[in-house]
């Protein structure tokens, strides 16, 4: 099993950013997809999340009307766009899929936003 996201780096305040989440070693379309972030010093949140089906799709009050998630179950790959990006985005961004007892984690990737 593996959970492997990409599409972080360093932006300015303001600009974009979509980070992917590309699944493997299981059954991607019956599974949960959450993203969540940690920066330095606080705990892990979660940012947003969506169902199997991409009927439910849940975010964080910090990210609603910036981040939207989505996911593709063809090609087994979940999404976090982010636009207007802000410094208090700055984290490292995990995805996490989730079905029942079985619960897996990426090894997430850095955003850093910054002037």
């Amino acid at each position: 099993v593996r959970l492997v996201e990409s599409g972080g780096g360093l932006v300015q305040p303001g600009e974009s950013l979509r980070l992917s989440c590309e699944a493997s070693g299981f059954t991607f379309s019956n599974y949960g997809m959450t993203w969540y972030r940690q920066a330095p010093g606080k705990a892990r949140e979660l940012v947003a999340g969506i169902s199997s089906d991409s009927f439910d799709k849940d975010y964080a009050d910090s990210v609603k009307g910036r981040f939207t998630i989505s996911r593709d179950n063809a090609e087994s790959t979940a999404f976090l766009q982010m636009y207007d990006l802000k410094p208090e985005d700055t984290a490292v961004y995990y995805c996490r899929a989730r079905r029942q007892s079985n619960d897996y984690w990426g090894q997430g990737t850095q955003v850093t936003v910054s002037p």
